[in-house]
């Protein structure tokens, strides 16, 4: 009989059935909800969380009369906010960054207004390759108060920089405001991510604020569109 540790059952399964997953290869069936529940002796209610957290992180997919599949290599993203390594930790890839650059700078117009500072205020600008497994994911170029983060300059930007952040800055990202538009890659962006040069991708502009919504970053991030894409839910009023 299977052993489950004292955790909500369904995510004690959902770690499981992800663990199993990440050893199978794309489009591979997965058992039905009846096999699972046998085989792991818990309920099928359990089974559907567990497998429905599964589906809206985009590690399966379902075809009604078919089955559920592992999903190939395309990360979904939801409109929750979480760090680009949160979301990899989530979906059982190993997160890694390759800094390109990070210096200081006047903030100039545009990106004075959208952090609410001087034009001739500092700001740090970090610019990084996220990537998950070792491939790359996407391009990000960020932006923060000078005044907030004295020493960031020293710090292991290869690690989390909202970990960064929150740990040694006190400063939580709580609430963003975000653009999405679609772009094709330049060629200096498409060899940082190991794509052909014109290839679909995401662009997403995000203004991160505190919990007063005073603003603390302006990232643009630039996805893969082959290996990303936003997952939202719409509601008829």
């Amino acid at each position: 009989m299977t052993t489950i540790p004292s955790v909500p059952k369904h995510e004690w399964l959902r770690a499981t059935l992800m663990d199993d997953i990440r050893g199978l290869p794309p489009h591979a069936p997965l058992p039905t909800e009846r096999n699972l529940s046998d085989t792991y002796n818990v309920s099928r209610d359990t089974v559907r969380k567990a497998l429905d957290w599964l589906h809206t992180s985009g590690a399966i997919y379902r075809v009604q009369g078919a089955g559920t599949f592992v999903a190939g290599m395309t990360i979904t993203k939801t409109l929750s906010l979480s760090s680009f390594t949160r979301d990899m930790i989530d979906r059982g890839m190993e997160p890694s960054s390759k800094l390109l650059a990070m210096d200081r700078r006047a903030a100039g117009r545009v990106i004075g207004e959208q952090l609410g500072v001087a034009e001739s205020d500092e700001v740090v600008r970090v610019t990084r390759v996220r990537l998950a497994n070792a491939r790359p994911i996407c391009l990000e170029t960020t932006h923060i108060v000078g005044a907030l983060v004295p020493g960031l300059m020293d710090a292991d930007l290869t690690e989390s920089l909202y970990a960064i952040l929150d740990t040694r800055y006190s400063l939580r990202v709580m609430r963003a405001e975000q653009i999405v538009t679609a772009v094709a890659v330049s060629e200096i962006e498409a060899a940082l991510l190991a794509i052909p040069t014109h290839s679909a991708a995401m662009h997403v502009h995000r203004i991160g604020m505190d919990e007063r919504d005073s603003p603390i970053e302006s990232t643009t991030t630039i996805y893969r569109g082959d290996m990303y894409d936003l997952r939202f839910a719409v509601h008829r009023h």
